[in-house]
């Protein structure tokens, strides 16, 4: 009796050790090279069972994608989520298909006077799982020029010699 009381609490721990942390599926890390961020917000997506498996299991990109709201509601334009490898015919989806996403309507208002008056976009940053729902970061951004972005590699760089430096002074005084 205390044996499967043990095993059941060893098995409680580990759902919840997995079901904790936020699990990446996939990230734009060019985005983040290419556009300015301003903004961010965390919203839901709406998803077909065959996605989210395979999602599971780590395939999707985001890098070309990008939101945009039309009807009053945001949508997600060219995330390719691949077919699961196990669903064929009717359980198989589009893997290039818009997907809407799940956010608030004073948020949806605030984000498209921004876009409108400003000039800028909509990007994701990654799509990820959290606690055990499929989200993904998008980003109010705006777009650099190349000189914006030679500068801002130019600054990360600097940066990163100064913390460098300051690390060999700490450690040989």
């Amino acid at each position: 009796m205390a044996r499967a009381k043990q095993i059941q609490e060893r098995r409680a721990k580990k759902r919840e050790g997995a079901d904790s942390g936020d699990r990446v599926v996939a990230t734009n890390r060019r985005a983040r090279h290419d556009y300015e961020i301003i903004e961010t917000l965390e919203c839901g997506i709406v998803l077909t069972g065959s996605e989210v498996k395979s999602l599971r299991d780590g395939k999707a990109q985001i890098a070309e994608s990008y939101a945009r709201v039309d009807d009053d509601e945001l949508w997600l334009f060219q995330m390719h989520i691949p077919p699961w490898s196990y669903a064929v015919g009717f359980g198989s989806h589009d893997p290039d298909r818009k997907r809407k996403l799940l956010v608030h309507r004073h948020e949806i208002d605030q984000w498209r006077l921004k876009v409108e008056t400003q000039s800028l976009a909509i990007v994701p940053l990654k799509l990820y799982f959290k606690e055990g729902r499929a989200k993904v970061e998008l980003a109010l951004a705006k777009g650099r020029k190349q000189q914006d972005r030679r500068q801002a590699l130019a600054k990360r760089d600097a940066e990163r010699e100064i913390a460098r430096a300051v690390r060999h002074v700490e450690k040989y005084g």
